[in-house]
C-alpha cells in the first residue's frame, strides 16, 4: 500500500479510492498471489526509478572484448613471441584472446603444425589466462580461446 495506508485486504473499489483521495496510482505488484497484491504509488515515478536502475546495472555490467592474434603455419620464434607478448597484455587488461592459424593454399597440409603451435601458446599463457576451446579446425583456419584469469582485488 502506500506510505500511511494501513496494510491489509481492501475491495478493488476500496483500494481505487483511497490511491484517488492520495493523486497516486493503485499499481498490482504481485498478481498472481492469492489475493492479489496492490500499492498505492506515483506510476510515472516507479517506471524513472526502475529505468533508472536498469541503466545503473547495464553500466555496471562487464563488457567483454575478444583480441585476435593471427599466426601462419610457420611462424618463427622471434614472432611468435612477439605476438605472445601482446596476448600476456590483453589477458591483463581483462580482454579475451582468440588466436588462430591461418592456413593459406596448401599449408593445409601442415595442420598438425598449427595444433602444436596452438597448444605452445596457450602453455606459454597458462599463468595469465585458461584455455576456454582447444585448437580446433573451422575450414582454413585453427582456433584458440583463451580468457584472462580472475584478479584477486587487492
Amino acid at each position: 500500500m502506500g506510505e500511511n495506508i494501513q496494510q491489509g485486504v481492501y475491495r478493488i473499489e476500496e483500494a481505487l479510492g483511497l490511491a484517488q483521495e492520495q493523486g497516486l496510482d493503485l499499481v498490482e505488484i504481485s498478481p498472481n498471489a492469492d489475493p492479489p497484491v496492490c500499492k498505492i504509488i506515483d506510476y510515472s515515478k516507479f517506471k524513472y526509478e526502475q529505468k533508472k536502475k536498469q541503466k545503473e546495472i547495464k553500466a555496471k555490467a562487464h563488457k567483454t572484448v575478444l583480441k585476435e592474434i593471427r599466426f601462419g603455419p610457420n611462424t618463427d620464434d622471434h614472432d611468435f613471441n612477439f605476438k605472445l607478448k601482446h596476448a600476456i597484455n590483453f589477458l591483463e587488461d581483462g580482454a579475451k584472446v582468440k588466436a588462430y592459424v591461418h592456413f593459406v593454399g596448401r599449408t593445409i597440409v601442415f595442420k598438425e603444425r598449427g595444433e602444436i603451435l596452438l597448444l605452445k601458446f596457450a602453455q606459454a599463457l597458462e599463468e595469465y589466462g585458461k584455455v576456454d576451446q582447444l585448437p580446433k579446425l573451422e575450414g582454413k583456419r585453427m582456433t584458440l580461446i583463451v580468457s584472462p584469469k580472475v584478479q584477486k582485488k587487492k
